[in-house]
């Protein structure tokens, strides 16, 4: 059954966010990741979805004509086509980046598109256990046989030899002692590489892989002193988040503590000197 057309206040329980700030945010992430997705074009018409999505956050239900007339208009004339707008609203709903859900009007007949973006998944791997169930069967020579499969299938945990080449060995030496698989290493890189993105850093830079591993340890410290850590990944993201954020602030300071700082989000959106003093 398709949803009812009306104001976009209507759709709050659509919205994952509870702040655009917050929103913005998991914005960021998503392009961090997969910007290298969509053309130029196709970013264009996913950063002004993202600009008609701020009432409600990360939720909207404007016309795909509205948004390529106000395209055309920031851009004088030279906006994007309607068939741009959909490859991009296609690749993003395959990436996971946004939902899609059709709308009609009280008579019946079709309006506007809603469109819910997802919160970005916080480098959380898929339950195993769900995704190895097997499907209920009065075969019993076929689940025996699957039981013996998987006992013959045991996953192959790769080792801290196995990282990619694009994560600093300085940091895989700091992190291999606690966590020594590849792929938590690489998870852990991953959140450096998000956190430096956010303030315009190149991550493969002598300070940012100075504070990774300070953040790192500091980490393990809290680890070892408490066990109020429920998520260590997101508490590291947390910790690089900070330490680059003054460091941010550090360097903007040097060049001039009299003109007004802006900070841009991918997005788009413009934040100010303030907002970034007063963001926890």
């Amino acid at each position: 059954m398709n949803l009812k057309s009306g104001r976009i206040e209507g759709f709050e329980g659509y919205s994952q966010f509870k702040s655009v700030k917050e929103f913005n945010t998991h914005i960021e992430m998503w392009l961090a990741v997969k910007k290298h997705e969509f053309s130029k074009g196709e970013l264009v018409g996913l950063k002004r979805l993202v600009r008609f999505s701020a009432k409600v956050p990360g939720v909207s239900n404007a016309k795909i004509g509205t948004l390529l007339k106000a395209i055309n208009e920031e851009y004088h004339g030279n906006g994007i086509s309607r068939s741009t707008f959909k490859r991009m609203i296609i690749k993003a709903k395959d990436l996971g980046i946004v939902n899609t859900y059709e709308t009609e009007r009280k008579n019946g007949s079709q309006s506007s598109n809603l469109y819910s973006f997802n919160r970005f998944p916080q480098s959380e791997p898929p339950k195993a256990e769900k995704l190895d169930q097997p499907k209920e069967t009065n075969n019993l020579l076929k689940t025996n046989n699957q039981k013996n499969n998987k006992r013959n299938e045991a996953p192959i945990e790769l080792d801290y030899t196995f990282v990619s080449d694009k994560v600093p060995q300085a940091f895989v030496q700091s992190v291999k002692y606690f966590f020594s698989d590849a792929k938590t290493i690489e998870e852990y890189w991953h959140m450096v590489q998000i956190a430096a993105f956010r303030f315009e850093y190149n991550q493969n830079t002598d300070d940012i892989l100075s504070i990774a591993i300070q953040s790192f340890k500091q980490l393990i410290r809290k680890l070892k002193s408490t066990k109020s850590v429920v998520k260590p990944i997101a508490f590291f993201y947390g910790i690089v988040t900070n330490k680059l954020k003054e460091l941010f602030l550090n360097q903007l300071t040097e060049v001039s503590e009299s003109k007004p700082i802006r900070y841009v989000l991918e997005t788009g959106e413009v934040m100010y000197y303030d907002w970034l003093r007063s963001e926890s």
